[in-house]
């Protein structure tokens, strides 16, 4: 296990663009690597190790997973997921927003049903047992975290230095029992979508980021789109971490900021560039978004 996880490693190493990933090693059989990757799509390919278990823990930005029936996965944070190494041998990582940081545990199952840590010897927590529990017929389940996931997944950080090692083995072992004890419903799943309707919102996602100085309602663009506008909303949230409206709102503060540093164009110019007709409006949602004023934020940048 350890051999292909270097592979991964160099391999992200190779991207050039902050990526990164730091392995440390548990228990016999169990590593756990911190991830943080920066790019729209990610591939890295890999041996198709059945007997190696993946669980990541998304801890902020998105990430998804194209299952082999097609259909697409996507972590937000706080949300986890498993499969067997089978699953994703050549599978590729879509980063709708650029970013991606959290955890992987890597758990070779058939050290788990022979030498499992001392604490899970006598639960019935083996290899076999995860198997059949979440890893039929290929399928990558997810799930929705809750208080006590996040109780768990936050262990693995911003621990002071003398107790990270403990506790990561600590929280391995505490996320196995929990895993091993609780009954999952259908509702505790994430949704999958399928590749078409995420294509869709990808190209709608594209229009709005682009026409950022235009407004475009639901209904418009399920008609251009040909989508059912409650599904159009849905995937758009799952795929991109929150509705249109917020999304579009972020990325008009994100350029009016660009703006305001880069050209000598006046509020109301700027206003004007990134959808709003009225300054005042553009100037209230401004200082909302980012605490100051434009000019103030423009003045304090510039001083920087």
């Amino acid at each position: 296990m350890t051999h292909s996880l270097e592979q991964i490693e160099q391999k992200l190493s190779l991207l050039h663009n902050g990526s990164q990933m730091d392995t440390f090693h548990l228990y016999h059989g169990i590593e756990l690597s911190y991830l943080i990757l920066k790019s729209d799509k990610i591939t890295l390919p890999h041996d198709a190790m059945g007997h190696i278990l993946e669980i990541n823990y998304c801890k902020a930005g998105r990430m998804g997973w194209k299952m082999n029936n097609g259909n697409t996965v996507y972590l937000g944070p706080g949300n986890y997921s498993l499969h067997t190494m089978d699953v994703c041998a050549h599978s590729v990582m879509t980063l709708p927003n650029g970013y991606y940081e959290g955890l992987t545990l890597f758990i070779n199952l058939d050290v788990l049903s022979k030498d499992p840590p001392e604490l899970l010897a006598d639960t019935g927590i083996t290899g076999e047992f995860l198997v059949r529990k979440f890893c039929k017929s290929g399928i990558l389940p997810s799930f929705a975290g809750n208080a006590q996931t996040e109780s768990i997944f936050s262990g693995f950080y911003e621990q002071p230095e003398s107790f990270r090692s403990p506790y990561r083995k600590l929280k391995a072992l505490e996320l196995l029992l929990y895993l091993g004890k609780c009954n999952f419903t259908v509702n505790e799943h994430l949704a999958d979508y399928q590749a078409d309707q995420v294509e869709i919102i990808r190209n709608i996602h594209e229009q709005l980021t682009r026409h950022v100085d235009q407004h475009f309602t639901i209904e418009s663009l399920a008609k251009q789109y040909l989508i059912n506008p409650t599904t159009l909303k849905t995937v758009f949230k799952a795929v991109y971490g929150n509705s249109i409206a917020a999304h579009t709102r972020e990325h008009r503060m994100e350029q009016a900021a660009k703006l305001l540093l880069e050209t000598n164009d006046s509020i109301s110019q700027i206003a004007q560039a990134v959808g709003y007709g009225n300054q005042s409006k553009f100037t209230a949602a401004f200082k909302e978004y980012f605490q100051v004023l434009p000019t103030e934020y423009r003045k304090h940048h510039h001083q920087a």
